[in-house]
C-alpha cells in the first residue's frame, strides 16, 4: 500500500500529533470530529487510513490509545503518556484490566508504568488511609492473579466486590488488612478471593501521579 498521505490526510494526523504532545492523549471521536467540523464516521475512517499507511497503531478495541510511529513504525520517543480504563462496574468472569464497564479513563506515564494491560479503580472510602490512599483517589494496578504477603492488591471478593486492601495468606484464609485503625481485618476462605492485580500507583485529584 502506498504510505504517503493525502494533505487531508496529513493534517488530520498534524492535529492528532498536536493533541497527543499537548495532553498525553488522543482526542475522543466526538472530539475530534468537533475540532475539525467532520463527521464521527469519517474520523473512524481517517484513523483507519493512518493505522493501514502505518502511522498510528491503536491499542485495543475499547481503547482510546493512539500510538504515533516513527519511519520504521516504531513509537516515537516524544510519547510518554497513555490512557488505562477505570474500571466501573464488574462483569463477573473478566479480569478487571478485561471489564468493558470503564468509569473513564486516566493517562499514564510509560516511563513509570510500563506494563501491560493496567487498569485502575477508583477508592471508596478510608480504609488504606495509613498509607495515603484516600477516598476518591484512583488505584493505578498491574494486572496479577497472586500476590505476596504483605502487598497492596486488588482483589475481588465473592467474584462481584472489588476491594483494594493488604494481602496476606494465612494457613486456612486469607486476610485481607486495612490500613485504618476504625476498620477490621477480612477474613475469607480461599475460594472467596480473586487477586486481580498489585496496586503499583496512586492518582490524588489534581496532585498528579505517584508510584508506590
Amino acid at each position: 500500500m502506498n504510505t504517503e498521505l493525502t494533505p487531508k490526510q496529513q493534517h488530520f494526523l498534524d492535529y492528532i500529533t498536536r493533541k497527543i504532545t499537548r495532553d498525553g492523549r488522543a482526542p475522543s471521536l466526538r472530539q475530534a470530529a468537533g475540532d475539525l467540523s467532520v463527521s464521527h464516521a469519517a474520523v473512524a475512517q481517517m484513523l483507519k487510513i493512518l493505522e493501514e499507511k502505518g502511522h498510528v497503531r491503536r491499542e485495543g478495541r475499547y481503547s482510546r490509545t493512539i500510538h504515533l510511529l516513527n519511519r520504521v513504525r516504531e513509537t516515537v520517543a516524544l510519547q510518554r503518556w497513555r490512557e488505562i480504563p477505570v474500571v466501573g462496574r464488574i462483569a463477573a468472569g473478566l479480569p478487571l484490566y478485561a471489564q468493558q464497564e470503564w468509569d473513564g479513563g486516566i493517562v499514564v506515564d510509560t516511563a513509570l508504568f510500563r506494563g501491560e494491560n493496567l487498569f485502575a479503580l477508583r477508592i471508596k472510602g478510608d480504609s488504606m488511609q495509613g498509607v495515603g490512599i484516600f477516598d476518591g483517589d484512583v488505584a493505578v494496578c498491574e494486572p496479577r492473579q497472586y500476590a505476596e504477603n504483605g502487598e497492596i492488591v486488588a482483589a475481588l471478593i465473592h467474584g462481584e466486590e472489588a476491594t483494594v486492601k493488604r494481602f496476606y495468606l494465612r494457613k486456612d484464609h486469607v486476610a485481607l488488612r486495612p490500613e485504618n485503625p476504625d476498620f477490621e481485618i477480612m477474613r475469607y476462605g480461599f475460594d472467596a478471593v480473586l487477586i486481580q492485580g498489585k496496586v503499583i500507583g496512586i492518582q490524588r485529584g489534581t496532585e498528579g501521579m505517584e508510584r508506590l
